[in-house]
């Protein structure tokens, strides 16, 4: 069977990290820096390391003219767009269902008409889904999702920072999913009822966590970990069916792209960006060897399930 690695990135713009914190909203260029100043480093790194990508974007964001035509250049190239949702909301399965509805299918419309591509996955803000917004997704044609995290230091680690912000007294947006997420398939599956059990439903392709302990494999913790430790991370995937790499556009930024406000909530954006970027490319070039095929997830959900 081939081994098939698919790198995306969700291309959250800077405010919604503040609203992750609790923090004031940003002011200045900062609010825009996934798109005007992340979007060129992973083309760039796209086109050094010969990957196709999957970009999930808000579809608000795209109401910016210099943000539509950046990521129809992107489609351009032959990346994957993906829809993350009209306006990232954090609460997206506590909503009710025509609201759901509504956050689905206006971020596809605001994709295909920055795009002229019609988007056919789907990643949920902050991971967090439910059966009913699978039942939404479905509903709305969509060909699979990407957006189940099966990881316990990952559960864990959110829940705590959630609960120490409101103890400072700040109040986050993000939202805790169920703990029987970690009971789902850490491989591709169609979803079942619940979601996190196997069924003959719309195709997932999990969040990557590694073999044995089930650490998070995801843009944070390699550009945390640096070019070693990324490149260890990166072995203790080695051997699964899809490598699922996701990374936020924030992971190729850092403080001296205006970020100074987040510094002292989120450890990776005091690490230069260029070592960030030596991080990814350390794991990336371990699949390489490996004998894995990079491919977009569209590709992936097709060909994995």
């Amino acid at each position: 069977m081939t081994k098939l690695c698919a790198i995306s990135v969700d291309l959250d713009e800077i405010p919604f990290y503040h609203q992750i914190h609790g923090l004031p909203e940003p002011e200045g260029p900062s609010e825009t820096a996934v798109y005007d100043i992340a979007l060129d480093r992973l083309e760039a790194f796209a086109r050094d390391h010969r990957l196709p990508l999957t970009l999930f974007a808000i579809g608000q964001n795209l109401s910016r003219a210099s943000a539509a035509e950046r990521l129809k250049r992107m489609a351009s190239l032959g990346h994957e767009i993906g829809n993350h949702s009209y306006g990232h909301r954090y609460d997206l399965t506590r909503l009710p269902r025509e609201v759901m509805r509504c956050e689905v299918e206006r971020g596809v419309e605001a994709i295909e008409q920055a795009t002229g591509v019609r988007p056919t996955g789907f990643r949920a803000p902050g991971y967090t889904v439910s059966d009913q917004l699978f039942a939404v997704l479905d509903e709305a044609g969509v060909r699979y999702d990407s957006s189940v995290f099966p990881c316990p230091a990952y559960w864990s680690a959110k829940a705590a920072a959630i609960g120490l912000i409101g103890l400072r007294g700040r109040s986050s947006h993000s939202v805790i999913d169920t703990p029987n997420v970690l009971r789902a398939p850490t491989r591709p599956y169609r979803i079942g009822r619940p979601y996190w059990k196997r069924g003959r439903g719309l195709v997932e392709l999990p969040i990557q966590v590694t073999r044995g302990a089930r650490l998070p494999f995801i843009g944070t913790s390699l550009t945390l970990a640096g070019p070693t430790g990324a490149r260890l991370l990166a072995k203790m995937c080695v051997g699964e069916p899809l490598v699922n790499l996701e990374l936020h556009g924030i992971d190729v930024l850092d403080e001296a792209d205006g970020l100074a406000a987040l510094t002292k909530h989120q450890p990776d954006v005091r690490v230069p960006h260029a070592r960030k970027l030596e991080a990814l490319a350390a794991a990336v070039e371990v699949f390489a060897r490996a004998g894995y095929s990079f491919v977009r997830l569209d590709e992936a959900a097709a060909q994995v399930v």
